[in-house]
């Protein structure tokens, strides 16, 4: 499936990751949306602690990734920019 409304969709990411935001900042971190594309490859940034944690792709893949996807399932992949 595309995204056919990115505005949508990008509101929808946002609202998700308020969801995971207070898990990562009570470790010093944040996320950042970055894109959405229509083929449904979203792309997201992490900051602070986060951003050189070396558990942070699990904590993509393992938190994130699932919370995102549930929220919007014509999400394909999310990747970290």
């Amino acid at each position: 499936m595309r995204i056919t409304d990115i505005a949508k969709a990008t509101a929808i990411i946002n609202q998700a990751l308020e969801d995971v935001r207070p898990m990562l900042m009570e470790d010093g971190g944040d996320i950042e949306l970055i894109s959405v594309s229509d083929d449904g490859i979203v792309e997201v940034r992490f900051l602070g602690a986060c951003a050189s944690c070396s558990l942070a792709i699990m904590t993509l893949r393992a938190g994130i990734e699932r919370t995102l996807m549930l929220a919007l399932p014509e999400i394909r992949r999310i990747e970290l920019a």
